[in-house]
């Protein structure tokens, strides 16, 4: 649980509720609200999170029909294979050592680990609540009907009202900004009758998700859950309990309602079936303890008016008394609306264009998204805090930037500060990871849960553009706040990255430095001398040079010495390639993450890129790109890029582009640009819509100089900051 930020948030709520008269210059009630999700999908899920914890509703305002509740701090890690230790797991990722020449060929000593380094720790499903028959039986889609459901952007509330067998059902539920804390209201006929209860249950950790909702629900004897009630305060601790993992869950009811465990409040008939199991030779579920699968199950009815109003929170650590609904329910409109009326916001309502409705909705929509599952203490997984990835739901390194680095130019930098501590948390295992591989300073993993282990894949320790990553976020802090604390908090972090891109880079006879081994963004293989990681390693070297600098130290001689002899871009016929090895990629490689773009768009101007050839590149890569075979970030990333080379009505096509999944806002405004919900797309159309609005350094003079200039788009900006 986060300790609370500001003890008077619930009067401040209370206080900031209406919404503000409208400026001249913007209307933000008006821009936020006319973005309301009213999405009536009986199975659609809303994620209502408060960046740190997130409870993904359904259309019945619980998780009837499916949604899982995550967290960033909640981790649980499976039993190891037989036989083997906490010791057989190396503490890097890798037994291998040396200088790296090719792929991963070893992760752990004992083969057996390696599936299991790549599963765990994953994040556990906290709970699941549902509207269940009175007897246990599950509501059925074709017994519920939706009449209209809403979630108000401005107050955080999202409201159901549905029909169960055509009678009528209300429920209202948020999600605390402080606390990780659900508040429910709900009122129905169904619940003064005892026809319809809510269940709260829980699953043993796994990564399945496979069904809609996230952990193993057969394995009742594989976790406790020890419940402590305190009827007379109307409250209830219930400690979770699943291998190594413990959290603790509370809930607390209104007057009149009723809280117990399942099996204890509720008889049940006990099955016929005399003998039966169900499994695929390797395990096996006996299907005659449907009682036991209770064990996890708790029940809350309604009063005799058919009201039924509780809250459930969630922490690592005992909980303090709870907030009611109606003090969540103001804390956290008084959250929202301070967070839509601080930092940046755009307006596209006067353009003529006719996207303008679904670009702004984009925008509005994504920074909710991101605001609500990727401002907490780590960095997101690629699919947010709606359930569990192919990865694991553990964090992407080289994606860390695609999350979090729009809240530079948003002036939102708060909300990335915890996350990026992850650079300060993993400098220990980084450092260890290069000496292992003997090379100086540190060198960031790949795909790490909170440990910072790197998880095994071929390509773990041949990809290399996460490497300079700290330092764009060095710069991107520094620049909002040019303070003596900004410099030493970043000052460790910095040089030791600076020290690993010094010490990689081989040099030939001629004094030449190449990259290689080396993966490139579009894991197309394994290569040397990349085009976007020699520009990045290029920036990044010169970087770290400046805040030497600002320290007031002298230049590093070596630093100099690798940036000045590295390697030059790859160029073929007048355009940037891939890799100086692949002079096919636009033909055979034109797929994946248009690598070349970045050379001049993510990344600002620099020596050694030339900006001809660049906005050569920028034509010929949207001239010959697969776009259906790209991912969400792919877009956003050309955007930047023909913006920056003076393309600016390429730079709108790019983020408007059909392109299938590839280039789509579902309704909530979730980018599916990946083989799950891709917030990476989200976090990539902000940054690139930011700098488009508010310009960059080196931009052409006037108001959003990203735009087109004919008066197709007419741009209303306020509080974002410019790109470097």
């Amino acid at each position: 649980m986060k300790p609370s930020r500001n003890p008077t948030s619930l009067l401040l709520g209370a206080i900031l509720l209406a919404p503000p008269a409208a400026s001249a210059a913007m209307d933000r009630h008006a821009l936020v609200t006319r973005h309301n999700l009213d999405w009536n999908d009986l199975h659609g899920q809303i994620p209502l999170g408060n960046g740190e914890f997130c409870f993904n509703t359904d259309a019945t305002g619980l998780q009837t029909f499916g949604g899982s509740t995550l967290s960033h701090w909640a981790w649980h890690s499976a039993p190891l294979p037989p036989g083997c230790t906490p010791a057989d797991i190396p503490a890097t990722g890798t037994v291998e050592t040396g200088r790296i020449r090719g792929p991963m060929k070893t992760a752990a000593a004992r083969r057996e680990l390696d599936g299991w380094m790549f599963r765990n720790p994953h994040p556990m499903n906290l709970a699941r609540l549902r509207f269940l028959r009175a007897d246990g039986a599950a509501l059925t889609p074709n017994e519920v009907r939706v009449t209209s459901r809403r979630y108000d952007l401005w107050t955080g509330l999202h409201t159901s009202r549905f029909e169960v067998e055509g009678r009528p059902v209300q429920v209202e539920t948020g999600v605390h900004p402080e606390l990780d804390f659900i508040a429910m209201r709900a009122e129905s006929p169904l619940l003064r009758e005892g026809q319809l209860v809510v269940a709260l249950d829980f699953p043993y950790p796994s990564v399945n998700s496979s069904s809609p909702w996230v952990g193993d629900w057969n394995r009742p004897d594989a976790h406790t859950s020890e419940l402590t009630l305190h009827t007379a305060e109307r409250q209830a601790a219930i400690r979770r309990t699943a291998d190594a993992a413990t959290y603790q869950a509370r809930v607390a009811w209104a007057p009149g309602s009723t809280f117990g465990r399942w099996s204890e409040v509720t008889p049940r008939k006990t099955l016929a079936i005399a003998s039966a199991r169900y499994g695929n030779g390797d395990a096996w579920l006996d299907v005659t303890r449907q009682p036991a699968t209770w064990t996890h199950t708790f029940r809350l009815t309604g009063d005799d008016a058919g009201r039924l109003e509780f809250v459930c929170a969630f922490a690592d650590r005992p909980l303090d008394p709870l907030p009611t609904v109606a003090e969540s329910q103001r804390a956290t409109a008084g959250h929202w609306q301070r967070f839509w009326t601080t930092g940046g916001a755009i307006d596209l309502s006067q353009s003529r264009d006719p996207r303008w409705k679904e670009l702004e909705r984009r925008i509005v929509l994504s920074q909710y998204q991101m605001a609500a599952q990727s401002a907490g203490r780590w960095p997101s997984a690629e699919t947010g805090l709606m359930g569990v990835d192919f990865w694991s739901s553990q964090f992407h390194m080289e994606m860390v930037w695609w999350h979090l680095a729009h809240y530079g130019l948003w002036d939102r930098w708060a909300m990335a500060e915890r996350a990026l501590d992850c650079y300060q948390k993993f400098l220990p295992v980084a450092t260890q990871l290069a000496r292992q591989f003997d090379y100086r300073g540190a060198k960031w993993g790949k795909q790490v849960g909170p440990e910072g282990r790197t998880a095994p894949w071929d390509g773990s320790f041949v990809l290399h553009w996460q490497q300079p990553h700290p330092l764009f976020f060095a710069e991107l802090e520094y620049r909002l706040r040019p303070t003596e604390a900004t410099l030493g908090k970043w000052r460790e972090v910095i040089f030791a990255t600076a020290d690993y891109m010094a010490d990689f880079p081989t040099p030939d006879e001629q004094g030449v430095f190449h990259l290689s081994p080396v993966m490139p963004p579009s894991e197309q293989g394994i290569t040397r001398d990349t085009v976007f990681d020699l520009a990045y390693w290029r920036w990044g070297l010169d970087q770290a040079q400046r805040w030497r600098e600002r320290l007031g130290l002298p230049r590093e001689p070596r630093w100099e010495q690798v940036r000045r002899g590295l390697a030059p871009l790859p160029v073929v016929e007048g355009v940037f390639v891939h890799s100086a090895e692949w002079h096919d990629t636009y033909t055979r490689r034109a797929w994946e993450h248009p690598d070349p773009i970045g050379v001049l768009g993510m990344l600002p101007p620099m020596e050694g890129v030339d900006r001809g050839t660049a906005h050569r590149t920028v034509l010929k890569v949207w001239q010959t790109w697969d776009w259906n075979k790209c991912w969400g970030w792919d877009f956003p990333w050309m955007a930047m890029a023909a913006a920056r080379v003076g393309e600016p009505h390429l730079a709108l096509e790019a983020l408007l582009k059909d392109a299938g999944t590839k280039n789509h806002y579902d309704p909530r405004g979730v980018n599916t640009g990946g083989p799950c919900p891709y917030l990476p797309g989200n976090g990539g159309l902000l940054y690139a819509i930011a700098m488009m609005a508010a310009g960059w350094e080196g931009a052409p003079p006037g108001p959003a100089p990203g735009f087109p200039q004919d008066g197709s788009w007419t741009v209303k900006s306020e509080g974002l900051k410019r790109a470097p």
